[in-house]
């Protein structure tokens, strides 16, 4: 199959799609800061799908790391044919209310982490001629959120639009898809989940993730039930009403 690299992938959705990819035959480059829930990863996969494991440690936000670690597996596997932007945080807090570290953090972490991630990936690419860049973003994305959630919905709809710009340069041999989850349970959310209506547990959503992923969709809203509706929704609705969905 193919060589897929995946950061963010010692918890959440990173984690659990690893095991998708895995078990679809992919061999899999696996990178994050915690690297022994990392290795316990690894050691789980390679005996149960017999594919290759490689693992490393990785801060997104340490701009000589990224390309470091991504160049260290291009040349362990001889190929990278896709690099999935996963790595992120969920912190936040209302602006102007004495948390800008919070916020920072994850700024940082989101957007200028996937931006280095995203560089490092489309060089190795355009050296290979092939390979398929996938980030992560999310359906907060779609429309400016309010209190703890406006960086956050600010940072990934910087992902959605860095994705389109890669796409709409057209690089030769290079495919872009921009995911947007829906409610889907993950260490990120776990203290809301009892409370959000429409939320999948982690192998569900992300199913729907890896299908999208594998499909090369340019742009997908998962679960597609009911995260398509919706997603089409939110872009018409007047802000007062969006609010409340959040």
């Amino acid at each position: 199959m193919s060589v897929v690299l995946v950061t963010g992938a010692s918890s959440g959705l990173g984690e659990e799609m690893a095991r998708q990819f895995a078990a679809l035959g992919h061999d899999l480059a696996l990178c994050a800061r915690r690297t022994d829930r990392l290795d316990a990863l690894a050691a789980e996969l390679r005996p149960a799908t017999g594919r290759r494991v490689e693992t490393a440690a990785l801060d997104v936000t340490d701009a000589d790391a990224v390309p470091a670690v991504f160049s260290a597996f291009a040349e362990a596997f001889g190929t990278i044919d896709r690099v999935v932007v996963n790595a992120g945080l969920g912190k936040g807090a209302p602006l102007g209310t004495g948390r800008p570290d919070v916020n920072r953090e994850t700024a940082m972490t989101n957007f200028v982490g996937a931006l280095a991630q995203t560089e490092a990936a489309l060089e190795i690419f355009r050296r290979q001629g092939h390979g398929h860049l996938v980030l992560i973003s999310s359906m907060s994305a779609l429309r400016g959120m309010r209190r703890s959630m406006t960086t956050y919905a600010a940072t990934k709809a910087g992902v959605a639009s860095l994705a389109e710009g890669v796409r709409s340069e057209r690089i030769p041999g290079v495919d872009v898809s921009v995911v947007h989850p829906g409610y889907i349970r993950s260490e990120m959310n776990e203290h809301v989940q009892q409370r959000t209506r429409f939320m999948v547990d982690t192998p569900t959503g992300v199913r729907a993730m890896v299908a999208a992923i594998e499909a090369r969709r340019t742009t997908a809203y998962v679960p597609a039930w009911p995260w398509v509706p919706i997603g089409l929704a939110m872009r018409v609705l007047p802000l007062s009403v969006v609010r409340r969905l959040t």
